[in-house]
């Protein structure tokens, strides 16, 4: 081989752009490793803001005084405890007397010392966050706590209550049971006629104008703004078939006709990962197309469209515009039992949080967004699971 020595502009293999190729290559590099850091930055600044904000939702303050149950008490709730506790004792405890009484009926006639929850200024106070107290409550706390008697204890409210305009009883039971109603019947209606539609246009229809202007508006379909989808729900399901307004049922059936062309594509591309040597084996020992499909093509496939469906499940559950359209951000105290009864979601909810004034719904905020995002991470980990564990590699 040839040595060229000199300078490189004497070197007839010498490329005049090569230097400055070099230095665009050199750049894209940096800025790509540039862009990486400062996403996983922000990643890391965003959820380590929501633990830190979220983290003190979970625990809830207590006072621990004397209650008496009497006939006069139960009317008049407020005067259950001593007259100065008052200002500093939740509304929502008090007014829940009655329900405890009755569900504990040997309480009548007693005096308790019970831990009673605070209201949510106090609450406030006792974790280190602007609060609205008079000197003298605050001088009262203040007391209490030294003599042990205020204490952080678990939330459990947050997982056992739904929605309030009081801060300290509102709680993330209802829009969960409601995000899990809406799911299922999302998925009982999207999953069987996306999968049936995929392996129709895949395996059973001809290539014609009408399927290709199908496919078109199914790939459309997949890309256009999630409010409209909110908008034909309201259109059709409400205002044309007259279904309950605010319910699972019309939540799960918008969210459908917006998951069916994601479960659609996805079915697709699993069904067509599938090689031609299996369909061409069935037929060749005899079996029609359809055992051909539902016997080896689809069971093949099968791994890749539930990874499909569950991504698209997922992106269902943190939807909130269309949902707003029909109606599901309203007030919800109380968990809905069935499909048809009102009911919000956790997009929702969080949504409605983060508009009241109250500083307590912030640490609420955060917490119900740590709870969706837990939510949505696990299934997408069970999408990859899935896809690992069933895969078939040809």
């Amino acid at each position: 081989m040839s040595n060229y020595s000199g300078s490189q502009a004497s070197n007839p293999f010498y490329d005049p752009s090569l230097n400055k190729r070099h230095f665009k290559a050199k750049a894209f590099k940096s800025f790509s490793i540039a862009a990486i850091i400062f996403s996983i930055s922000f990643l890391i600044f965003f959820l380590g803001d929501m633990v830190y904000k979220g983290l003190p939702a979970f625990q809830q303050s207590y006072i621990q005084i004397e209650v008496t149950y009497t006939e006069k008490t139960i009317a008049f709730t407020r005067k259950a405890i001593d007259r100065k506790y008052r200002k500093v004792v939740s509304r929502a405890w008090l007014r829940d007397i009655p329900k405890r009484v009755k569900a504990n009926p040997e309480l009548l006639g007693t005096t308790q010392m019970t831990w009673v929850l605070l209201n949510h200024q106090v609450d406030q106070y006792l974790k280190g966050h602007y609060y609205k107290v008079k000197a003298k409550d605050l001088k009262l706390i203040q007391a209490m706590q030294e003599q042990g008697k205020i204490e952080l204890h678990f939330n459990k409210i947050f997982f056992t209550h739904g929605d309030s305009k009081i801060p300290e009883n509102s709680g993330f039971k209802s829009a969960v049971v409601g995000s899990i109603l809406t799911l299922l019947v999302t998925m009982v209606v999207a999953f069987p006629l996306g999968v049936m539609t995929a392996v129709y246009l895949e395996e059973f229809a001809e290539d014609n104008r009408w399927t290709q202007l199908v496919e078109v508006n199914i790939n459309n379909l997949a890309a256009i703004p999630s409010i409209l989808f909110g908008l034909l729900g309201l259109a059709v399901f409400i205002a044309l078939f007259g279904m309950p307004r605010s319910s699972p049922l019309v939540g799960g059936l918008t969210l459908a006709l917006m998951t069916l062309p994601i479960i659609i594509v996805s079915a697709r591309a699993a069904l067509r990962s599938v090689p031609d040597s299996i369909r061409q084996a069935g037929y060749g020992l005899g079996l029609t197309k359809v055992q051909v499909v539902q016997d080896h093509v689809l069971p093949l496939a099968f791994p890749g469209i539930m990874t499909g469906s569950i991504i698209g499940l997922s992106q269902a559950m943190g939807e909130t515009a269309p949902l707003i359209i029909i109606g599901m951000i309203a007030f919800i105290p109380d968990a809905p039992s069935s499909i048809f009864e009102s009911a919000t979601v956790m997009p929702a909810q969080l949504f409605t949080w983060a508009g009241m004034p109250e500083r307590a719904y912030v640490e609420r905020t955060a917490a119900g967004i740590m709870l969706l995002i837990s939510v949505l991470i696990s299934l997408n980990t069970l999408a990859i699971y899935l896809r690992k564990r069933f895969e078939v590699k040809w």
